[in-house]
């Protein structure tokens, strides 16, 4: 049921009085080759102020016929129901029950002491219509006798009245791209309030011919010629003779030319004259001067063309513990009557504020769609893990919209998204090798492998950087050389929906030199030092000491001063090289972890 809505009718003999009514809004909207055409029939024998036998003015069932043509091809089919009273939702078409899928009541003071209600219902019958086609349609099972038995002011005031329609959508090759726009809902004019105007935004006139507007109203009377009056644009409608500019709701039906539906209209105009290509709006005023009219619904049926863009976020996706999100998305032109042109803008917000921006790369054909795909890289505002995105279709990121479309409010798709955190690091037993001079050394990283469990692909990186932007791993981890240590490397574990972080501490250490038993320095290029391995820029605070066989000093050295074979120390001979033979040592490495010298012998030889 739609809410009632409380309308202020505006003054009898000097009396306000407030009803009840349903506004007539957009119901349903077609976009293609479509038409439409109706049928129906009256519950009233007669009009309802011929006779003061008002009981008998209601019949018990009525009928019409529907003859589409082979190639029309029934979209849509609504059957509408009403009379005074508050409703009868169980009627009968064709002996198939049927159920009120809504119903709309208005009310009515005809004096200050007297109210009465109206009422429509609706049903979707599109299958039943689609089924039996074209054939006689009886409509039955309608009674309002205990209605207006028991409130004398329905007959008093000549307000008694019943009757039916279908409305029929239908799609043909031939016709152009239309635009069929169904209002309905339950309001009324009269004397209180003797005017109803409807704005229609959205359109794109590109051609006017065929152009026309249809209504469903109840309770006009032929002999009360009013002022009713139905207009487009400030221009009265009218169809001589059959619905004259100032009795617009008289009993008549445009689609059989009958006079003879009482107490209902079923009418239709066409608007060419009245409307303009190129005209984005269309005002449509009902007017009456004292008769009782109920509108049920409006039609129109227009050569407006145009893109209607829908979005629909198909998937957010992103990596573990990055900032960066994988939107699939699709830009939809479904609802429309033209291409929505390429490079229309889309924009995507989070909380309000523009995160990406995208636009269309085609032409999207009518009922076509096109898939899209955007990285987005949240800014350090969005400080949550768990967020709403939203895409919006044509939005130039402020707001604006750049194509004219059918439907303006249908351009926003909204979705969840969960960001995956970065993993806690996981601190693992730091890896010792030995120093190769200024605290670097070569390390196997896979080593520490045997550490973790349960993953079946590693990566190294040098820096936590590195890992989460997936760049510069490190692609010989058995052989690593690491300079300047200590440090950390970081090692990436793929784990189910994610990957956990290691860090993997790297120490040197300062093995023991390895001292050789000889050397011989000529000059050749080869073996020229006395070239203690794992010493130089290792132990940098060594001292190292050779006698001769007779225990004499005859040289010291340090890290920055190796032994060439020439003397340094004694009393003669200083600079030259010293005899072939065999020299003494005593290497003091003067580190906590070797607190006594190595010594030994070393063999000189040219």
């Amino acid at each position: 049921m739609r809410r009632l809505i409380p309308t202020l009718l505006i003054f009898l003999f000097g009396f306000p009085y407030i009803g009840i009514s349903q506004e007539i809004d957009l119901f349903a909207q077609f976009n293609g080759r479509f038409d439409y055409t109706a049928i129906g029939n009256t519950l009233n024998s007669a009009e309802n102020n011929t006779t003061n036998l008002c009981q008998e003015l209601i019949l018990p069932e009525s009928e019409a016929s529907l003859n589409l043509l082979p190639t029309q091809n029934v979209i849509a089919a609504y059957l509408y129901w009403a009379g005074s009273g508050l409703g009868d939702t169980e009627v009968k078409l064709n002996d198939a029950e049927i159920t009120a899928e809504e119903t709309y009541t208005i009310n009515y003071f005809p004096t200050p002491d007297t109210e009465l209600f109206y009422f429509s219902c609706y049903a979707n019958i599109t299958n039943q219509i689609i089924t039996e086609g074209n054939t006689n349609y009886n409509f039955s099972e309608l009674d309002i006798t205990d209605v207006i038995t028991t409130e004398p002011g329905y007959c008093s005031g000549s307000t008694n009245f019943a009757g039916w329609s279908i409305y029929i959508i239908y799609e043909e090759d031939t016709l152009p791209l239309n635009q069929i726009n169904l209002f309905q809902g339950l309001d009324i004019i009269n004397r209180n309030v003797q005017e109803k105007v409807i704005i229609l935004n959205n359109i794109n006139v590109l051609d006017n011919e065929g152009a026309k507007i249809g209504f469903l109203a109840w309770e006009g009377d032929n002999s009360l010629n009013l002022g009713e009056s139905i207009s487009i644009n400030d221009n009265i409608l009218s169809s001589p003779p059959l619905n004259l500019p100032n009795n617009a709701f008289n009993g008549t039906n445009s689609f059989t030319g009958a006079t003879n539906f009482y107490n209902a209209d079923l009418d239709f105009y066409n608007i060419e004259n009245n409307i303009g290509i190129g005209d984005t709006q269309l005002e449509i005023k009902l007017t009456t001067a004292a008769d009782l009219i109920i509108l049920n619904n409006i039609i129109t049926v227009l050569n407006s063309q145009l893109p209607d863009a829908t979005p629909s976020i198909n998937s957010i996706s992103n990596d573990c513990g990055s900032r960066v999100i994988n939107v699939n998305f699709t830009v939809l032109n479904l609802n429309s009557t033209d291409i929505l042109p390429p490079a229309t803008p889309i924009a995507f917000y989070i909380d309000d504020e523009l995160v990406g921006q995208s636009q269309t790369r085609n032409s999207i054909p009518i009922n076509g769609t096109e898939a899209g795909n955007i990285l987005i890289a949240l800014p350090d505002t969005i400080t949550t893990n768990d967020f709403i995105l939203e895409m919006v279709v044509d939005d130039d990121g402020f707001g604006n919209g750049t194509v004219i479309e059918i439907i303006e409010t249908n351009n926003i798709d909204l979705e969840r998204a969960n960001l995956i955190p970065l993993p806690t690091r996981i601190d693992l037993e730091e890896l010792l090798a030995c120093d190769i001079g200024f605290n670097s050394a070569i390390f196997d990283l896979t080593q520490a492998l045997n550490q973790i469990q349960d993953y079946t692909n590693f990566k190294f990186y040098n820096t936590l950087e590195d890992l989460q932007n997936d760049s510069n791993e490190i692609l010989n981890p058995q052989a690593f050389e690491a300079q300047n240590t200590p440090k950390s490397v970081f090692i990436k574990g793929d784990s189910s929906n994610c990957f956990d972080i290691f860090q993997l501490p790297l120490t040197t250490e300062n093995c023991p030199p390895i001292v050789p038993q000889g050397y011989s320095p000529n000059n050749d290029g080869f073996n020229d030092f006395f070239n203690i391995q794992g010493l130089y820029t290792i132990f940098e605070k060594h001292e190292l000491l050779i006698y001769n066989r007779y225990g004499t000093l005859i040289f010291r050295g340090n890290d920055d001063l190796k032994w060439y074979g020439k003397s340094n120390e004694g009393i003669t001979n200083q600079g030259d090289l010293v005899p072939v033979g065999t020299y003494f040592y005593v290497l003091k490495l003067n580190d906590e972890n070797y607190p006594k010298p190595l010594t030994g012998w070393v063999y000189v030889n040219y």
